[in-house]
């Protein structure tokens, strides 16, 4: 298998980081998906990336003249089901998709509309991209983690995916237990961005405020314990390793759900500490910090 067209539907922060890779590398053969005022917007106005502005091939949904061999999700997951009507002209038999969004869920929902179709378990760690008044701002591209659930022996599919998007200078891999890799980043997300979304914490004040790394650590820790639960590959040492990972990130850098309550935006927290308490509650397993997080969170929203 080789993969010869691409499109990804957004345009956020990290799709705008990988998106620009792939027109850079790939042109009228990488597409963006966008329809109405959102494409009129990016036709006329381009894309502002670090303080320059690009101009990606722009298609509206139902455009039925790019066969995709790889779509790439990168929307929020409360965005999720839209993008996947929208982007239903793009997925042919052979159709490769490739999530990048948070939450342990995600590729079932995928499954659920694009059944006969290869989907990914997807990732990106490490990025650092922020949406800003002035266009998305980023240093450092980050790892895109993806593939099927075991691979130890790489399918033909995974293999064609690596190498389009490393030839775009986008770096991957295939991890060999990919539901540990997807609930270890979970873990993160439900540990630090929750904390940070209630706090007002950047990654500085993550761990360099006690109380706070108080509540990362028992946030994971109640993922960790539902991993046992379900036979996942997940530590308390993985958490440390999170924990201790906070110093090497940018010390005024913000959470993507504390951008998101910042700007009064709905946070993901649904897919977050609500996935957890319901994950709990199916399996008797206790979540009680993150059903107040929950809490919290959900009151934060309502209060913009």
């Amino acid at each position: 298998m080789k993969i010869k067209k691409a499109a990804l539907i957004g345009m956020g922060a990290i799709g705008t980081v990988y998106g620009k890779l792939l027109h850079d590398r790939y042109g009228a053969d990488f597409a963006v998906i966008a329809g109405g005022e959102r494409k009129e917007k990016l036709k006329a106005n381009g894309i502002r990336f670090n303080g320059n502005v690009f101009y990606p091939r722009v298609l509206s949904p139902g455009e039925q003249s790019f066969p995709a061999d790889l779509v790439i999700v990168s929307v929020k997951n409360d965005q999720l089901s839209k993008a996947l009507e929208d982007m239903r002209s793009f997925v042919g038999e052979g159709t490769v998709i490739l999530p990048l969004l948070n939450g342990v869920t995600v590729r079932d929902r995928i499954l659920s509309v694009f059944p006969d179709n290869r989907v990914f378990y997807g990732l990106s760690i490490y990025i650092d991209a922020v949406r800003t008044a002035d266009g998305v701002q980023n240093t450092v591209d980050g790892v895109i983690d993806f593939g099927d659930a075991d691979n130890t022996v790489p399918s033909p599919e995974v293999t064609a995916v690596k190498d389009f998007l490393a030839a775009a200078g986008i770096e991957c891999e295939a991890p060999s237990d990919m539901i540990r890799t997807v609930w270890k980043k979970w873990m993160l997300n439900v540990g630090c961005n929750q904390v940070s979304a209630i706090t007002g914490a950047p990654y500085g004040k993550m761990t360099g405020i006690e109380t706070n790394g108080i509540l990362f650590h028992e946030a994971m820790m109640e993922v960790v314990a539902l991993a046992k639960a379900l036979q996942i590959d997940l530590t308390e040492q993985d958490a440390l390793e999170y924990e201790n990972l906070m110093s090497t990130f940018s010390p005024l850098g913000k959470t993507s759900m504390l951008q998101d309550v910042e700007a009064k935006r709905r946070t993901e927290v649904d897919y977050f500490a609500g996935t957890v308490v319901e994950l709990g509650r199916k399996y008797q397993v206790s979540t009680p910090v993150n059903h107040v997080l929950y809490c919290i969170i959900k009151s934060m929203e309502q209060l913009y």
